[in-house]
């Protein structure tokens, strides 16, 4: 079978079976927004409980990456990603998920070189730019007052 590269371009979108975008974006949506406001619910109950804006902030925080490292070890966070796809990657949820899963993944290596090592694998690249692009934020913010 002779074929050139877009004639088995052609074949495998023929063969692909058709992505379902709507029901897709639907969920996503709807998992994204559940996370939300779950976090939402979380914030105002530290602050029911007299904890000052900040503090119920911080809070808040640590316990959606404590709850998502945690469904991410009883792997529950990824039988959801698999459901909800993209609605999974909400920013504190997401980044939780992909320091865990490695960890997880190459702990039978040991805890330095595979735990330790491996535990930034995904989520490593996201640190270096996101420090890098708030140093350079910073530095141009002091430049124009």
């Amino acid at each position: 079978m002779d074929m050139t590269p877009q004639e088995y371009q052609d074949y495998v979108k023929q063969k692909a079976p058709k992505s379902p975008i709507v029901k897709d974006t639907a969920l996503a949506f709807l998992v994204g927004g559940a996370i939300c406001v779950l976090g939402q619910l979380i914030l105002n109950g530290f602050l029911s409980l007299g904890l000052d804006k900040t503090d119920a902030g911080t809070a808040t925080s640590i316990t959606l990456i404590f709850l998502s490292a945690l469904a991410t070890g009883l792997n529950l966070y990824n039988s959801l990603a698999r459901y909800a796809g993209a609605g999974t990657l909400v920013p504190i949820t997401g980044f939780a998920n992909a320091v865990v899963s490695p960890a997880i993944d190459f702990r039978a290596e040991g805890i330095v070189t595979g735990m330790a090592a491996k535990m930034f694998v995904i989520a490593g690249p996201v640190i270096v730019f996101g420090t890098l692009a708030s140093a350079l934020y910073g530095a141009v913010l002091m430049l124009l007052g």
